[in-house]
């Protein structure tokens, strides 16, 4: 029953937007009383978090699903792109969900928010592991995340007619133009950043040294951050 309900509710909400979700017409929709629609959801906000859930776990999913399926890529940061895109498409694509789940108050106890933040952190350290990260894997992480829910905000914000199609992309760009290594760029012309990119990249396998006990693992990692953050 929660299913059939959650599934009415976004239907709704596809169709008609945030407005026209009313407990009367969800409930009409899916066929049942209104309060059992309060019994199990509390109230509209309940039922609008719930639903957007839903839509964000399916999403989530399959981001996890492509990324577990894949071999190992060539080109980390090609597929960063590609998935940034897709989460670009997915939030303009479903405005009020994406709109409800962007909401700091209900976003940070998200299960399936957390599952896309994982997916991004993967994909990022795949990029480090490549040796092409500058930056520490969690401060690309929070660069790109913050910058791929501004630019979508930001396009929702406008008409359909007038968004600009390049502004995902030419944000992404800043970010990667920050957090990556150019191919020029020369160990010997900039040692420090060489290093640092070096501690970086090392840090990203730290996990998969089996040749190391768990205790050593432990300890090279507190030194690669401490050479991670000293630069």
């Amino acid at each position: 029953m929660r299913e059939r309900i959650v599934g009415a509710a976004a239907e709704i909400l596809r169709t008609e937007g945030s407005a026209g979700v009313t407990t009367r017409a969800v409930a009409e929709r899916a066929g049942v009383q209104a309060p059992t629609i309060y019994r199990l959801f509390g109230d509209k906000d309940g039922l609008l978090d719930a639903v957007a859930e839903h839509a964000m776990a399916l999403f989530s999913a399959s981001k996890t699903s492509a990324l577990t399926s894949a071999p190992a890529s060539t080109d980390p940061v090609g597929e960063l792109r590609e998935a940034w895109g897709e989460t670009v498409r997915f939030g303009l694509d479903n405005a009020d969900l994406y709109v409800i789940l962007s909401d700091p108050r209900r976003g940070r106890d998200s299960p399936a928010l957390a599952n896309g933040v994982r997916a991004l952190e993967e994909r990022v350290r795949r990029v480090a592991a490549a040796g092409l990260l500058r930056v520490a894997e969690a401060r690309a992480v929070a660069l790109i995340h913050a910058a791929g829910t501004g630019a979508i905000l930001s396009l929702l914000e406008q008409p359909i007619g007038e968004r600009d199609p390049e502004l995902a992309t030419t944000l992404l760009d800043a970010v990667l133009d920050r957090i990556l290594i150019e191919q020029e760029e020369s160990a010997a012309e900039e040692m420090p950043a060489a290093h640092r990119a070096a501690a970086i990249t090392l840090r990203a396998v730290t996990d998969d040294l089996t040749a190391l006990s768990v205790p050593e693992r432990a300890l090279l990692a507190e030194w690669l951050d401490r050479i991670i953050d000293s630069h």
